[in-house]
């Protein structure tokens, strides 16, 4: 009996083996009331990680991250590397330095192409930006090559024209609130209030002028955060002018040494991951922050799938525009060195060479990588005609030609009509699905933390999930986890607020080709029950 009972166990281990982890039988969230209203209130310690809480329990429309978890435990895993593409990355960050990919086929500092993939020393990824930190903005590079009698150049001078008018200014009325804050900060001290500023009597004409100003200002936010916000425009518009639209500016000629136009110019850019400084780095740290940063340790936020990535630092994003050939041959740097999630929080409106993207998206379709893109920030309906924006799944065309690109808009947590980010560009063919994209607490460089929002950092949150996803069920497609991620997510029954204008509403279901907001509790029930078709 002895024997029998050792075969039993024997046979019924191999079955279970064969089917894997036990079936998850949870029932999927779902809500099925109408939006209504409903402000958040948020202890610190929640906001920091409020993309991790739910609509269920928190009242608060993040992805059930933590629900998530409770029902991962006990059940196995594989590592998953995700390239983010983007910024550079500070790797040295404590809340990152653990999850950080090693390419370990490469000595370090030897000064050789140890794995001959092209790229000297690449331990923990590849800078293809060199020292470059700043650039132009692709229609500027358009119209310093000249009129060609394209509607593209025409378009791009257009552009290029207003924006030097705005800018100018732009500049004049930033100027005009940062002097007038001084002016404020030399009566009232730092740290004034708007109940001081409303009560001020004086003879200083400037001051008397800004006072009802100052007053609606000061009751969004207090002075000294004010006065760290007037700084960083200053010196935005300064980079406005002296990088983004300066046509003679040119660091990728006479920094980089590398000609953008040709494409079997290989071999430019180094393996720093963060780039000439790691202040340049915030975006690209961010990012990574979101997908991978500690979870559960008591300093910063948590990442949504921090013990089961590690993060490929792919730098190819400056201040500025990015170009198509550092875009492709990042995406397939990252395919090629293993990543099956790349993250792209980026975009553009102009392109001179897509088709080298859409080359590079479809290699990564064929090496079943998962590539996830930020919906971009300017509030607009990409479905609209003669809209354009880079890279994208479609050749802007409305047909998709490849199916492994999950493009993610903006979502707020204060639920209601204006849960989608007054930023975040909508579109029910264009935008694929939600994620929580404002305020959200990552890390920066120099071991530091930070709120950031846009379409950005919606794009981790969702790319968190797919990696999740991919950690515990890798045997599932990179377009059936896209798929998993769209159909589970949570429908939210009523009318929203698109594009910041109270006057422009439609149904939540047509704001995205899923209608629903990325939900990790939902995706893994999914995809534990696909896996075992």
């Amino acid at each position: 009996m002895k024997f029998k009972s050792i075969l039993l166990s024997s046979a019924l281990a191999l079955f279970l083996a064969s089917c894997g982890a036990k079936k998850i039988t949870a029932t999927p969230l779902e809500v099925t009331s109408t939006i209504t209203a409903k402000k958040a209130k948020l202890t610190e310690a929640q906001e920091q990680r409020w993309s991790h809480l739910d609509l269920v329990n928190d009242s608060v429309p993040g992805m059930s991250v933590d629900r998530a978890y409770e029902l991962l435990k006990g059940r196995k895993a594989t590592k998953v590397v995700v390239g983010v593409i983007d910024s550079g990355v500070d790797i040295e960050h404590p809340d990152l330095k653990d999850v950080i990919w090693t390419n370990t086929k490469e000595i370090p500092n030897n000064g050789i192409d140890d794995d001959k993939n092209g790229y000297i020393d690449d331990v923990h990824g590849w800078n293809f930006l060199g020292d470059v930190e700043h650039e132009n903005m692709e229609f500027v590079r358009i119209v310093k090559k000249g009129d060609d009698g394209s509607a593209t150049y025409k378009r791009a001078k257009a552009e290029y024209d207003e924006e030097i008018q705005q800018i100018q200014a732009g500049k004049k009325r930033i100027q005009y609130i940062y002097d007038a804050n001084k002016e404020f900060e030399k009566v009232l001290g730092k740290g004034y209030t708007a109940e001081q500023v409303k009560n001020l009597k004086t003879d200083n004409q400037m001051l008397n002028d800004s006072k009802e100003r100052f007053v609606r200002i000061l009751a969004q936010v207090d002075q000294n955060e004010l006065s760290s916000e007037l700084e960083e425009a200053m010196n935005g518009v300064g980079d406005e002018g002296k990088y983004h639209l300066n046509i003679d500016y040119s660091p990728r000629k006479d920094i980089l040494k590398d000609n953008a136009d040709d494409w079997n110019a290989n071999g430019y850019g180094n393996n720093v991951a963060w780039g000439p400084e790691k202040e340049g780095a915030l975006h690209g740290t961010h990012v990574a922050g979101i997908i991978a940063q500690a979870r559960g340790n008591g300093i910063g936020g948590d990442g949504v799938a921090s013990n089961y990535v590690e993060i490929m630092s792919v730098r190819a994003v400056p201040d500025g525009d990015e170009y198509d050939k550092d875009v492709a041959k990042a995406i397939r740097y990252a395919v090629d060195n293993g990543a099956k999630v790349i993250n792209g929080s980026f975009g553009k409106y102009y392109a001179t060479h897509s088709d080298w993207v859409y080359d590079a998206i479809k290699y990564a379709a064929d090496k079943d990588v998962l590539i996830v893109f930020a919906a971009g920030n300017e509030g607009m309906d990409l479905d609209a005609d003669n809209t354009e924006r880079y890279p994208n799944d479609d050749k802007n065309t409305l047909t998709q030609y490849t199916d492994n690109i999950l493009t993610v808009g903006a979502l707020g947590y204060d639920y209601g009509t204006k849960v989608v980010a007054p930023f975040s560009n909508y579109g029910k063919v264009k935008v694929d699905v939600y994620a929580p994209g404002m305020r959200i607490y990552a890390t920066t460089p120099n071991n530091e933390y930070k709120y950031l929002q846009g379409t950005s950092m919606a794009s981790p949150n969702a790319a968190g999930v797919a990696a999740l996803v991919r950690a515990y069920y890798p045997k599932l497609s990179a377009v059936q986890v896209k798929h998993i991620l769209m159909d589970s997510g949570l429908a939210l029954p009523g009318n929203v607020i698109v594009g910041g204008d109270p006057s422009n509403t439609r149904p939540f279901a047509e704001a995205s080709q899923s209608g629903k907001i990325v939900n990790a509790y939902n995706a893994i029930i999914l995809a534990d029950k696909e896996s075992r078709k």
